[in-house]
């Protein structure tokens, strides 16, 4: 199994919470009381499917083969007031940053972003009630108790959205996975065609004096992601999330630098324009074809404001200037 298909970010799930205990419709008797009154126990709840914010969780993957996830439904009421069980919760831990939405409308639910916080995803049933609570002066000996109620099934999608200090934006083949390899301990798949990537890779990249940061190798964008074209939708939503883009633009691609740098930018703005007010920073990689003279001919080309470096991940060529770049723009 490849490192990268290690990554899941989206499941979905069937969740049937507990149904409800049924009252007890008991009346008191013993060998003193031939005709008491009512007594019966109200029914425990069904057990509620809830998620749990964990920090020891960065992926979904423990969920990915629990297609079904079902809890237990209340025990029924029994005599002398006795209440039913209440079934027992199914509580799932996920990672800060999921997103639990309806499979069949897509509305989002809730997220969870904290540790050790809780949000019921499917609520079980109610327990029914005992006779004993319909007991009235003109009715003294009710012989009847509420049933308990269903639980729910439905389907649900829980997504995570990747928390990482650094995105990498770039076409297919910009070299984004051989950066990630590079300076991190990820093992993305890497080959020259596009569509290499298929799901986020994240690496941590050590920095000076033993500290690091999350770099994450977001799936290539290709013109026309925005319109939800290609892969376009699921991985855009990751970059949502990181504090800093780095854009990859190619030594030899067959635009300008400015050209191929202005297309990222509007597939990102057409997607979500608050991402343009992320800081940037333009990475020109697999400079170690270009000689002095090219490299100063295309300085020209690159677009004017943002912070840039020309690197190759190959050579290794200022990949300390790089990281010192992305260092300053994240404790900006």
């Amino acid at each position: 199994m490849a490192q990268g298909s290690n990554f899941v970010d989206y499941v979905k799930v069937c969740c049937r919470s507990g149904h409800g205990g049924a009252g007890s419709a008991h009346l008191h008797r013993d060998k003193f009381t031939a005709k008491g009154g009512p007594d019966g126990g109200d029914g425990g709840r069904g057990g509620h499917i809830i998620l749990k914010g964990s920090t020891q969780h960065w992926t979904l993957l423990h969920l990915k083969f629990r297609k079904h996830i079902i809890a237990e439904s209340g025990e029924p009421g029994g005599s002398a007031l006795r209440s039913g069980a209440t079934g027992k919760d199914e509580i799932l831990e996920v990672p800060l940053g999921t997103v639990a939405k309806n499979a069949e409308t897509g509305e989002v639910l809730f997220e969870i972003t904290e540790d050790g916080e809780t949000k019921i995803l499917t609520a079980g049933g109610r327990g029914g009630l005992g006779n004993w609570h319909f007991k009235s002066s003109t009715q003294q000996t009710p012989r009847f108790a509420q049933p308990g109620m269903p639980g729910k099934e439905e389907w649900v999608i829980l997504e995570l959205k990747v928390l990482a200090d650094v995105g990498l934006v770039g076409f297919p083949n910009a070299g984004k996975s051989t950066l990630l390899s590079v300076v991190s301990a990820a093992k993305p798949e890497i080959a020259d065609y596009p569509f290499t990537t298929l799901v986020p890779n994240l690496g941590i990249v050590s920095y000076r004096d033993n500290k690091s940061f999350v770099m994450a190798d977001i799936p290539g964008i290709i013109e026309g992601a925005s319109e939800g074209k290609g892969l376009g939708h699921r991985f855009l939503r990751h970059i949502e999330r990181n504090s800093v883009l780095l854009f990859m633009v190619p030594a030899d691609t067959d635009r300008t630098i400015e050209e191929e740098y202005d297309i990222l930018l509007n597939e990102l703005t057409a997607y979500n324009p608050e991402l343009l007010d992320k800081p940037k920073l333009l990475a020109i990689t697999k400079s170690d074809m270009l000689d002095e003279e090219l490299e100063e001919e295309m300085e020209l080309q690159v677009p004017k404001g943002i912070p840039h470096v020309f690197i190759s991940s190959v050579t290794g060529k200022n990949i300390q200037q790089l990281k010192d770049l992305i260092w300053k723009e994240i404790n900006k």
